[in-house]
């Protein structure tokens, strides 16, 4: 296995693509890349700049404000930026597949799942897969494509904007949408190694989800209005957890639900404080489980990056020769908040090395963590190594 990094700041959606494609392909028998874009640049003419290059299969979505890539660091150029980490390898087979939210969202996900397979030309599970997904119902893409492949080595995150505000996109070969899923299955012989995390401190406050509407609003935790217990052991005033402040209030106090062998607490971003003391949450809540008010700080949302690289390192074989990283463009929020988010690129360069990765900024992440089962949540990082 081999990978090689392409990106440009063309404000021109065309040229954006080419110039990314062209840098991560030339010279290279690349099989297939994973792409991010900014959210203000036209998709459809990025699809366009790349497949004038390239004709290899990619998956990709918008990331949040910015991307990092090794040479140019952190990117947030206004007009536009665009990053592809292609991969090349002898033994290597690559299927992608993805679609538009057209039916039940556990059936889009068996469905790409088989068009995947068969677009890689074996009958046989990949030995993993990356999964880009619209920032809702990720959960249920990801149990349809478990559905035909089982549980195998998993890593990706949700398509995001800079605002919040539905101009995210996801992007499959000649495909952009905003509602659905992609998959890129890997069939290949090299190691690889994802650290799944949300890398904050668990308080004492745990209490029992005893009411949610649908999947994602918490309406109570011990019988109490969420938004008022969760104030009560925040100290912080209902009002200034009302509507989207709470989604800025909670980058570094969010909620957490473990897994049951306790191998990962997977983060609970709340989003939006309503008028009825509910809670809009970023992930799927159950009722009858526990909830565990988490906290940290923007200097450990910085450190985080380096330490997820390195247990990366630490738990790897073999040596790795490429990195995906997927951090959250929430945790990006409370960096920039302070204006400290360049320092994620320095948190992880000297850990990095010479070797080449893409970071992007997603409004959710997945992977697993030690025996976990593949996980989706928010306000986490996805960072993923690949060896030979």
């Amino acid at each position: 296995m081999k990978a090689k990094v392409g990106y440009s700041v063309a404000e021109e959606g065309f040229l954006s693509g080419s110039e990314t494609a062209k840098m991560a392909v030339e010279g290279t028998k690349a099989k297939v890349g994973l792409l991010f874009t900014s959210c203000v640049l036209d998709q459809k003419k990025i699809v366009e700049g790349i497949q004038s290059v390239t004709k290899i299969p990619f998956i990709g979505c918008t990331s949040s404000a910015a991307i990092v890539v090794p040479e140019k660091g952190y990117i947030d150029h206004a007009g536009g930026y665009s990053g592809m980490l292609s991969f090349e390898g002898d033994d290597l087979i690559v299927g992608v597949a993805g679609s538009v939210r057209n039916e039940e969202p556990r059936e889009v996900g068996k469905r790409i799942a088989r068009e995947a397979i068969k677009n890689a030309g074996v009958s046989k599970i990949p030995s993993y897969f990356c999964m880009i997904a619209s920032p809702k119902e990720e959960e249920e893409y990801l149990k349809g494509i478990q559905d035909v492949i089982g549980r195998v080595p998993m890593f990706g995150g949700s398509a995001a904007d800079n605002e919040v505000a539905g101009k995210w996109s996801i992007l499959c070969n000649d495909q952009v949408f905003d509602d659905g899923c992609a998959v890129a299955f890997f069939f290949a012989n090299n190691e690889v190694c994802n650290v799944y995390t949300g890398d904050y401190e668990e308080t004492t406050n745990v209490g029992v989800i005893t009411k949610v509407d649908g999947k994602r609003k918490l309406v109570e935790i011990d019988g109490v209005p969420a938004l008022k217990k969760y104030a009560k052991w925040t100290g912080k005033t209902l009002k200034s957890l009302k509507g989207s402040n709470l989604l800025v209030e909670t980058i570094t106090a969010p909620l957490g639900v473990k897994d049951v062998l306790g191998d990962v607490t997977a983060v609970r971003h709340p989003m939006n404080g309503n008028d009825d003391l509910s809670m809009d949450i970023g992930a799927n809540l159950e009722v009858g489980t526990a909830v565990i008010q988490l906290k940290g700080s923007v200097d450990q949302l910085i450190s985080s990056a380096k330490r997820a690289v390195e247990e990366v390192n630490r738990r790897m074989k073999k040596e790795p020769v490429a990195y995906y990283f997927i951090y959250c463009g929430g945790r990006r929020l409370g960096c920039a908040l302070e204006k400290r988010e360049k320092e994620l690129y320095d948190a992880i360069k000297d850990v990095v090395g010479n070797r080449p990765f893409l970071m992007g900024f997603t409004f959710g992440e997945y992977g697993s963590n030690n025996h976990s089962a593949n996980t989706t949540g928010g306000l986490s990082i996805s960072f993923t190594g690949f060896s030979k």
